[in-house]
């Protein structure tokens, strides 16, 4: 293995400080340097990584011949729903718990 490793260059460490709005005086150039060429050292280590491989083949699919067929069935008749919910049916709708009001 190689330890042709990148570094920054002093051009781009200004460029560096002033778009962090940092000033040279009231940072340690020397320390600066050295962190900034580490974290570019990272990038020399991700880089070694392969990332061809399609993202998206994370996620499950779904294929069309597993799912259900589709097929009209009857559902419940409104008098049925009244019986079950007679105290909270009112004038043909569901009376249901207020949940605007204090600490909404």
């Amino acid at each position: 293995m190689s330890e042709n490793k990148r570094t920054v260059d002093e051009s781009t460490l200004e460029k560096l400080l002033y778009l962090s709005r940092l000033s040279p005086e009231s940072t340690d150039m020397a320390t600066l340097k050295k962190q900034v060429d580490e974290i570019v050292g990272y990038f020399d280590i991700l880089s070694k990584y392969d990332d061809s491989e399609n993202p998206y083949d994370a996620y499950p699919t779904t294929k069309a011949e597993c799912l259900r067929e589709d097929e009209i069935v009857p559902g419940l008749e409104m008098h049925d729903v009244k019986k079950i919910n007679e105290p909270n049916f009112m004038d043909g709708y569901f009376q249901v718990p207020k949940v605007l009001g204090e600490g909404a």
